[in-house]
């Protein structure tokens, strides 16, 4: 899709990303720093402001994609830390093995299948109107990864509750609106209540070549959901068996029987256990920093 048909298409766009949200409501990199990606900045007590905008999709494709990883520690010290196959809509061993924990009647089980439950990310590009802590980022386009809190900001501001509101496409670069980020450290973890959306304006004053350019810059986001960057299913028991050992038990089953059966029942994440979300901060790299630290 060129620049001038994204133009000539702006506001058409909305009940299709609203219908891809309302989906997601019911890929990873090589090193632990990739330099595409934006992380806000938080002071001492912190807290963290900034101003970003989202950006539309390219070609056809919507501004957004949605993924889970695991990351936990097993008892023989190593850690787990891979993105879940249920991402792409297949079945992922973790996820069975933490259905049956959750069912299993045993609390003992249950605890050990929050510790180790999917965490929910989407990934956008943006582009950074204001950052003061850290200004050499102003005026570029990243990768932002982001959870569910923020997300809910997102389709409240597409699908408003009330008449009286109007429906924003923020993702548009001619009738979205800024994204006033507003970090707070509450008992301990960051908070994003006070975070808003600005009334709605052009990006950069509609100057059609700085928007070009823009476009021209955005990230292709296929890559987390693409199949090719995740580990197959019998890659990753493998390691699940590795991290956690041959005597670590599931109910009436060791790990290794529950596993390894032929035909398992269907099974997914517990519902019931809710999925942790990457609002705090990008999980694999958290995860991977600790995992190194061992």
């Amino acid at each position: 899709m060129s620049f001038e048909t994204l133009k000539r298409n702006r506001g058409s766009n909305i009940s299709k990303i609203i219908k891809a949200a309302e989906a997601t409501n019911t890929g990873e990199t090589k090193s632990y720093v990739d330099d595409r990606i934006w992380k806000p900045t938080v002071d001492k007590a912190g807290n963290g402001y900034a101003v970003i905008r989202f950006l539309p999709g390219t070609e056809e494709n919507l501004p957004f994609v949605r993924y889970w990883d695991h990351g936990f520690k097993g008892p023989t010290g190593q850690w787990y830390i891979e993105n879940s196959l249920t991402s792409i809509g297949q079945p992922d061993p973790v996820g069975e093995l933490n259905s049956r924990l959750w069912n299993s009647g045993i609390e003992s089980d249950k605890d050990r299948a929050r510790t180790q439950k999917r965490r929910l990310h989407y990934v956008t590009n943006i582009y950074v109107v204001s950052d003061p802590s850290a200004p050499q980022n102003e005026g570029k386009v990243f990768l932002y990864k982001f959870g569910k809190k923020i997300f809910d900001k997102i389709y409240d501001l597409m699908n408003p509750a009330f008449a009286d509101e109007t429906p924003i496409d923020p993702f548009d670069f001619w009738e979205g609106a800024d994204f006033k980020l507003k970090i707070r450290n509450v008992e301990g973890y960051r908070n994003y209540d006070k975070s808003e959306f600005s009334s709605a304006a052009p990006l950069l004053n509609a100057d059609e070549a700085q928007l070009e350019e823009v476009y021209s810059k955005l990230h292709d986001l296929s890559e987390f959901t693409n199949p090719k960057n995740y580990k197959s299913y019998d890659e990753l028991k493998a390691k699940l068996m590795r991290v956690l050992g041959e005597q670590a038990t599931a109910g009436a089953y060791t790990v290794k029987e529950e596993i390894k059966l032929n035909n398992p029942e269907p099974a997914v994440e517990p519902v019931t256990a809710e999925d942790m979300s990457s609002d705090d901060e990008d999980t694999l790299s958290y995860f991977s920093k600790l995992a190194k630290q061992d």
